[in-house]
């Protein structure tokens, strides 16, 4: 039954969906495996895994390690272009991380760049903010408010979340194009604690995202694969996923 299910999935993905999944994989030699046991639930695993060029088999870097994510659980980014109507879809507030394969693009923190980090980075002050306001043009960006003039009543203001943003990496969910509701402010970073879901976010432990940082390389197009199990089985050969265990 799952399988069939899998397999009409699979047959109403629109291409340009598919497309854009594969074409970050097979141009990345960086990736963060993130699985999940289901759609509802809110700890999971994940593993590093690095290749030497674009043909070559993704190895693993490391052990892997527990993260929570969303509070709900996870969902299908608009990104992957799932049609599936049986599961659930990632929209604003939900609660959910979102499923898929997105770029890892920069870096943040609370104190000046860390000689480890080669990932571009923001330093968070008051003034840092991401936006959540779906009104506003400034809609899942973050942003400096002494720069840029306020068209939002509501926002993150990152430095205020305190320990857990201490270090972490926006993850580019819902950010070319960004689609009105469809999600925002979505990043790794440190957790609270490891049965505690987030907003939406994938969290670890602090010397976990101080491994990842301290490996991502731009020049590598470091992507995250996050999606449940079963589904991360049934898409792994499509889009030439890593092997998990």
């Amino acid at each position: 039954m799952i399988r069939t299910f899998f397999i009409c999935l699979l047959m109403i993905l629109s291409s340009a969906g598919i497309f854009s999944q594969s074409r970050l994989v097979s141009n990345s030699l960086q990736t963060i495996v993130v699985t999940t046991k289901d759609w509802n639930a809110v700890q999971g695993k994940a593993q590093l895994f690095e290749r030497r060029h674009k043909k070559a088999n993704w190895q693993a870097v490391g052990n892997s390690f527990p993260v929570v994510v969303g509070k709900n659980g996870l969902a299908w980014s608009d990104d992957a272009r799932m049609k599936a109507e049986t599961e659930p879809h990632k929209v604003e507030g939900d609660g959910r991380a979102p499923a898929g394969i997105f770029a890892l693009t920069s870096a943040f923190g609370s104190s000046a760049k860390p000689e480890f980090i080669k990932l571009p980075y923001t330093r968070l002050t008051d003034a840092v903010e991401c936006v959540d306001d779906t009104n506003s043009k400034q809609y899942n960006l973050i942003v400096d408010n002494k720069n840029i003039p306020a068209d939002w009543t509501s926002s993150e203001k990152m430095l205020a979340v305190g320990a857990q943003y201490d270090l972490g990496v926006f993850v580019a969910h819902n950010s070319t194009p960004r689609v009105t509701g469809k999600g925002s402010c979505i990043f790794l970073h440190i957790w609270k604690n490891d049965s505690t879901g987030t907003a939406g976010c994938t969290a670890m432990e602090r010397s976990n995202i101080e491994k990842i940082t301290a490996r991502l390389a731009a020049r590598k197009n470091p992507a995250l694969i996050q999606m449940p199990e079963i589904a991360y089985q049934h898409f792994q050969q499509l889009w030439k996923l890593p092997q998990i265990k």
